[in-house]
């Protein structure tokens, strides 16, 4: 004989206050568990949409960023001259030789101190990133100290809206215009012309050759003939693998605090769903002998109450990602481990997200119940009649 499911559900029906306070409990850890997912994804997604796959990024070998990366103008040159190399529209290559610093800058609400990105770019630069787009003003004039903004920069650093003047490398330079870049890390950087932001900081050598593959598939044949140069000590990437592999050490971190966190959390969890489901048993000891006396076996009274205590933990991992759905709505900035710039970025959330989270919350709920449920089981018929 088995007990039907409904039985389960009406029991966690008629103790409504009990069954609200421990799936809120429950709740709580998977709202801050799938948070940190969320972070950790939304971080990673930033960075892997900053880049694009027929795009190659050229560093200098071993030294991981660009802002550690230094090529000279010689090699840059001779980066130029691979026939691999795509053309644009305008008999152009698609090919830019960029420069990469750090400067600080003050926040727009406290005022203090944080790294940002100042990219010297070139003017194919813009063509090789279609997701980039203007939103105010104009593009900064070839040769001039003319910026343009990134539009999260805007929002958050002072003195970085149109019209006005930044000063950094030893000169002023005038905002003329503001870029959106979607939900790329780009967003979080300024541009400006490339050659005169290598004067102005006394960079004698580029940080990064950037082109697009003229055939995405011989990527392996250009790897190999620019890296065997021996004329160049650099290494090739595409950008989705270079921007990936930036996020790499920040995302570990988040989701080590993350399983850290929810590890400490869901003890408490795991211990107030325990604590709900023996006062459950304590208050149903003359129901339970009565259902033995009618034939149902143990492993139905141990199923019954394992489904009470699932239910409990499938409820709490509901409202949980309920409330961290909302999440998505809200940008926050972090310092990246491995450039020291700040970025921006947005929650997201992913079926994986969601189907973890959901599993996490079940197995606070077996564990809360496991012990309760064997208790329920191995009760002696006559005394459980007897008691209640």
């Amino acid at each position: 004989m088995k007990i039907p499911f409904s039985y389960s559900f009406r029991n966690l029906w008629t103790r409504r206050l009990t069954t609200i306070l421990t799936a809120s409990g429950m709740a709580l850890v998977v709202f801050v568990f799938a948070a940190i997912l969320m972070l950790a994804r939304g971080l990673e997604k930033t960075l892997v949409e900053t880049g694009s796959y027929d795009n190659v990024i050229v560093i200098r070998k071993g030294s991981g960023t660009e802002v550690q990366s230094g090529i000279e103008r010689n090699q840059a040159s001779i980066i130029e001259t691979e026939p691999l190399v795509a053309i644009g529209q305008d008999g152009r290559k698609l090919l830019a030789k960029e420069l990469l610093v750090l400067i600080t800058m003050p926040k727009r609400d406290s005022n203090k101190q944080s790294n940002v990105t100042i990219r010297g770019v070139a003017e194919q630069s813009l063509m090789l990133r279609p997701q980039i787009r203007l939103i105010k003003g104009r593009m900064p004039k070839t040769g001039s100290t003319e910026i343009i903004v990134g539009e999260s920069i805007t929002k958050r650093f002072a003195g970085a809206d149109i019209g006005e003047t930044l000063r950094f490398g030893m000169r002023n330079w005038t905002v003329v215009g503001v870029f959106d870049a979607g939900s790329s890390g780009f967003s979080s950087e300024i541009w400006g012309d490339a050659d005169q932001l290598m004067q102005a900081f006394r960079r004698p050598v580029y940080s990064s050759v950037l082109f697009r593959l003229r055939d995405s598939g011989r990527f392996e044949v250009l790897k190999e003939r620019i890296e065997k140069d021996p004329r160049l000590t650099v290494e090739v990437k595409r950008e989705t693998k270079y921007y990936a592999e930036q996020s790499e050490m920040m995302a570990k971190f988040l989701r080590i605090l993350g399983v850290s966190l929810t590890v400490i959390f869901s003890l408490g969890a795991m211990i107030g769903g325990m604590i709900t489901m023996y006062a459950a048993v304590a208050n149903r000891v003359s129901e339970i002998g009565t259902m033995r006396a009618l034939g149902f076996p143990r492993i139905s009274i141990l199923g019954t109450f394992l489904m009470e205590s699932l239910l409990l933990g499938f409820l709490g991992g509901i409202v949980g990602l309920f409330f961290a759905s909302f999440l998505q709505f809200f940008t926050v900035s972090t310092v990246n481990f491995q450039t020291f710039s700040e970025l921006a970025f947005s929650f997201s959330i992913s079926f994986e997200i969601v189907f973890n989270s959901i599993v996490f919350s079940l197995i606070m709920g077996l564990m809360g119940g496991v012990l309760p449920a064997f208790r329920a089981s191995r009760m002696n018929i006559v005394e459980s009649l007897r008691k209640g």
